[in-house]
């Protein structure tokens, strides 16, 4: 493939992200990805200090080549993240759940590459005046937290592509080397990928829920509570115990009470597939097997290729 917008700002082989999901995205995975020759991201949004702190070293003694870290931006101790990325010498950092302008001049300033996740045009603009590197315009079919206004990715990307001029990185549904020739038609520059890579051998997810992924099917998962910060679950106990408290005419603080604490970990990372927040995107009922990493990207840009030679034939 050659050089794109994608690969030239981060200086990969692919314009293909690893989504740097929470209890997923370890150093395990981010390196494996990398050193395929896409952009592997470590998840802080799971990750204590300290911790975030180790897997960069352990993910920079496992690789040579790019990788970044995601930070949620409501992080409770955000700074002391901010301060660990810098010192660390990460050099690319996708910020999300909040404002960009907040930490993307810190962040430059220190010589570092900014993307921000953004799930609407009005974010996206607001990322560009903020003068992130990127963006990544993620769609209502993502896995994990999700925009408010349910938009598609379908429909985000040409949206986004219209208003801005920095680069785009699609994400949302895309798990194949199709889905990733599609995205760049409608005028993305690159895809984030995270469902597909929550099911690989390196993603630090517990087997059993991976497991559940690969098994799950179409219309299998739901974005739900709304009050709090809209998620997209697979469908499980716990998911039927949120269903059932709406129909009884939960408030909010009832909510927040069923929620309660390290659910996300219970389920993800430590396997409770009963009682635990199982986070994946719509495209599970597409992903039937769990692979290494490299193989993930391998599959990907062979598929890419082909459907590109085929439109290409038309």
């Amino acid at each position: 493939m050659n050089p794109n917008k994608i690969t030239e700002l981060f200086g990969i082989k692919y314009p293909i992200v690893q989504g740097g999901m929470i209890w997923t995205s370890g150093w395990r995975l981010a390196s494996a990805v990398s050193n395929a020759g896409a952009l592997g991201l470590l998840g802080a949004g799971s990750m204590y200090p300290e911790v975030l702190k180790d897997h960069i070293k352990k993910c920079q003694q496992a690789t040579n080549k790019p990788f970044g870290v995601n930070v949620p931006m409501l992080y409770p101790n955000i700074e002391d993240i901010m301060d660990i990325i810098v010192q660390s010498g990460v050099k690319i950092v996708f910020t999300s759940a909040g404002n960009p302008k907040t930490w993307t001049s810190f962040l430059t300033e220190k010589g570092i590459t900014v993307v921000h996740v953004v799930s609407s045009v009005k974010f996206a603009l607001k990322a560009q005046e903020a003068e992130v590197d990127a963006i990544v315009a993620e769609g209502f079919e993502a896995g994990g937290h999700n925009g408010r206004d349910e938009t598609t990715t379908m429909v985000l990307i040409p949206s986004i592509r219209e208003q801005i001029n920095i680069p785009l990185i699609a994400a949302g549904g895309i798990a194949s080397g199709n889905a990733m020739l599609a995205a760049m038609v409608l005028g993305a520059d690159g895809v984030q990928v995270g469902s597909r890579f929550a099911a690989s051998e390196e993603g630090s997810a517990h087997d059993l829920f991976k497991d559940y992924i690969v098994n799950a099917k179409e219309g299998d998962t739901h974005l739900t509570l709304k009050e709090l910060a809209p998620v997209r679950l697979l469908k499980n106990k716990f998911y039927q115990d949120i269903q059932e408290a709406y129909a009884n005419g939960a408030t909010k603080e009832d909510l927040v009470q069923l929620l309660g604490r390290a659910r996300a970990k219970r389920g993800m990372f430590e396997g409770d597939l009963k009682e635990g927040e199982l986070e994946i995107g719509q495209v599970s009922g597409l992903i039937h097997e769990i692979l290494p990493a490299k193989e993930i990207v391998r599959k990907m840009m062979h598929e890419y290729e082909t459907a590109r030679a085929a439109v290409k034939g038309l």
